[in-house]
């Protein structure tokens, strides 16, 4: 406890002695009685007993005695009439009317307290809760810090049934909660999602292959998947895939009869191009893989330069995303039965759903075929492949036929035009012009969503049941947009679109040329001193190979991507966009990459070990500025969960926020180094890769 604050007056009126210690003993009473209210979080007014016992009862008595005379007054005596008498007046008024606004001020706390509703007093108190939290956890953190690296304590293993471990995805917690019509594959984020310990992979882990042979190839024990599972596998997707001993192996490229080329090569027929290779001249390039199976389509369109995100529910065995990401192909776990798509309105040129699981005419309202549109570009399309499709098996099967004529009409009320429809396979096509919804009849269809619930970039909202994006300034037909690779760098119309000048987009585009030369100038000594041969390979390939899967934790305008794709690098780049800054997600969509919005004082949906680098620029900054903030140890922790074993990761930040990082990274047993950006700056770079532990060392 702190002593008071002295308040005596200089020559004012000294009290009596008797007067003086019933002040000192009431006063230490009240703060007797502070000290016990501050004992329970709930108290909120124990400071403002203690300002007011400050007030009431200053703490003038022992220098007065040393003032006194005989008479019991100050030797500065003063006649009732003087300056300093008025004064002291002035004070003690003064001193009571403070006295007063702060009684009327409780007063005035305490009904509102009582008057507002059992809600708003949870969501108060929750928030006060956080800031102690945020509090306790920033001492924690700086006490720790001052020890000293030698002194940090590591961060225990996680049990082996964390191996697979995904915070915020908990099916039998969420049915139990009472979620159901899958709402209980949704993210669900709590305080126990956090997590203190290290994911371990399994103890027959083996590093990945380099690309492009792990695409084809990977290691059984790497994931979670049962033999029966490989085997039970029927969507065409799957079909493609062997198990090998101690392998799996996709054929995406093969020959066979009814392959993934083949499905690909129909596909573009029957949008009317010549094949495949003609998807780039039609405007597309971006892909969203509805329950891709394993991958394989995007496995394949990737040769085509197209850029294939696959999206699906959390599993706990088998998972596609899982298996996808560990092939090297973009994936990310979604909520789609119960959430909008994390990505803005008009993000995609096609979406595809080869026997995904949707049920598509489940809700009367249509409200699945809604969000296709509302992520669909103008003029994009969707492709459906399902036996519901098929005409001749839905004339036999009358709930089938039901459903198809409900899609079909469903689809035409959102003014999509169905181009071709082969065997099991449909392709419709997204209208590019706004007018089309009005034409439609009355009542026909979905309404357009007013200005308040057309959010161009929803955050795990409820799906919508009205017709998004028709109001944003990107409503561009992709026939109008330019073509890949050239897409990458918009044009100062398309970048006034976004509120960026061309300037600045230039000088960033210009900074991450240099810092991409930097980085691999840095790392590629790196790797081969740390790593110069694996048992059983052959000569080290260059450092681009040794990446494959990037994410990048604050990536504004995309220019790290871009960067890597121009230098050469063979990598795809997760690019997320920090819910507290500048949303630059459409843009970066814009440009021909993926991205997703994400809170980082939460998990990211996504499977340990699935990235072999992360980079984060300008994140420890941009954390440390926000009011509700995580702690530092926490965003490390998460960031090691999702890193390869022997992965690297890069923090360019403020030269103190680097140290503070290279001291936690002790905790998580990274090897780490500080370098040096520019002499003049204060920025460093903090270079750190992750062990790969094996869990029978650790017994």
């Amino acid at each position: 406890m702190s002593r008071p604050l002295q308040r005596g007056i200089s020559g004012g009126r000294i009290a009596e002695e008797g007067h003086c210690t019933e002040n000192s003993q009431m006063r230490d009473k009240m703060y007797k009685e502070d000290v016990d209210r501050t004992r329970s979080p709930r108290d909120h007014t124990s400071l403002s007993l203690r300002f007011l016992a400050n007030l009431l009862f200053p703490d003038n008595c022992n220098s007065s005695k040393s003032g006194l005379s005989d008479n019991g007054f100050g030797s500065d005596t003063f006649s009732l009439g003087g300056s300093k008498n008025r004064q002291n007046i002035i004070m003690v008024f003064l001193r009571f009317s403070l006295v007063l606004i702060v009684l009327l001020a409780l007063f005035g706390s305490f009904w509102w307290a009582i008057s507002i509703s059992t809600t708003s007093r949870g969501v108060i108190f929750k928030g006060y809760r956080r800031l102690q939290e945020q509090l306790i956890s920033d001492l924690l953190d700086i006490g720790e810090i001052s020890l000293g690296p030698s002194r940090l304590k590591e961060l225990e293993f996680c049990s082996q049934v964390s191996e697979n471990y995904v915070p915020c995805f908990n099916i039998s917690e969420n049915l139990a909660l009472g979620y159901s019509d899958g709402s209980e594959y949704g993210r669900i984020c709590g305080l126990r999602s956090k997590h203190s310990c290290l994911v371990l992979p399994p103890s027959n882990y083996r590093i990945p292959l380099r690309w492009p042979t792990g695409r084809d190839v990977i290691w059984v024990a790497n994931v979670k998947i049962t033999a029966q599972e490989v085997l039970s596998s029927g969507s065409l997707t799957k079909r493609m895939m062997m198990l090998e001993e101690d392998q799996i192996s996709f054929h995406s490229d093969s020959l066979m009869f009814d392959g993934v080329e083949d499905y690909s090569h129909q596909i573009a027929e029957m949008i009317g191009l010549r094949n495949e290779s003609y998807f780039i001249q039609a405007g597309v390039r971006a892909v969203l893989d509805i329950g891709c199976g394993y991958g394989s389509f995007g496995a394949h369109l990737f040769s085509k330069q197209l850029l294939t995100m696959c999206v699906a529910n959390y599993e706990s065995s088998g998972s596609q995303v899982q298996l996808t990401l560990e092939r090297g192909l973009p994936a990310m776990i979604g909520s789609f039965p119960s959430k909008q798509f994390p990505y803005p309105s008009l993000s995609f040129d096609m979406l595809h759903c080869a026997r995904c699981g949707i049920d598509w005419d489940q809700k009367a309202d249509g409200i699945f075929l809604v969000e296709v549109d509302r992520v669909l570009r103008p003029g994009g399309y969707f492709v459906w492949t399902s036996p519901i499709t098929n005409s001749q098996g839905s004339l036999r099967n009358k709930d089938n036929q039901k459903k198809w004529t409900f899609v079909r009409s469903f689809a035409e009320n959102l003014c999509w035009d169905m181009l071709s429809q082969q065997d099991e396979t449909v392709v419709w096509k997204k209208t590019s012009k706004r007018d089309c919804y009005a034409s439609r009849k009355p009542g026909s269809g979905p309404s357009i969503c007013s200005k308040g619930h057309d959010i161009e970039s929803p955050y795990y909202l409820p799906l919508q049941p009205c017709i998004g994006g028709t109001q944003s300034r990107r409503w561009i037909p992709i026939e109008e947009r330019t073509t890949w690779p050239s897409r990458a760098k918009l044009t100062s119309t398309e970048l006034n679109i976004h509120g960026v000048h061309s300037e600045d987009f230039a000088d960033d585009a210009l900074n991450w040329n240099s810092a991409i030369h930097n980085y691999w100038s840095l790392l590629s000594p790196l790797i081969f001193s740390d790593h110069p041969k694996r048992p059983g390979d052959e000569d080290p390939t260059p450092p681009f190979n040794m990446l494959r899967n990037v994410l990048d934790m604050n990536a504004r305008f995309g220019g790290f991507n871009s960067a890597l794709l121009e230098a050469g690098k063979t990598v795809w780049v997760m690019n997320v966009v920090p819910t507290s800054t500048p949303n630059y997600l459409p843009l970066i969509l814009d440009r021909g990459f993926i991205g997703v919005l994400h809170d980082w004082c939460e998990p990211f949906p996504s499977y340990p070990r699935t990235y072999d680098m992360v980079h984060a620029e300008g994140l420890l900054s941009l954390q440390t500025s926000q009011l509700h903030r995580c702690p530092m140890l926490d965003l490390l922790t998460e960031i090691d969960r999702l890193l390869r074993p022997e992965g690297w990761v890069l923090f360019r930040d403020t030269a103190s926020l680097v140290g503070t990082a290279r001291a936690l990274a002790t905790h998580l047993r990274w090897d780490a180094r500080v370098v040096e950006i520019e002499s003049n700056s204060d920025e460093k770079l903090l270079i750190c890769q992750k062990p790969f532990f094996k869990r029978q060392q650790m017994k």
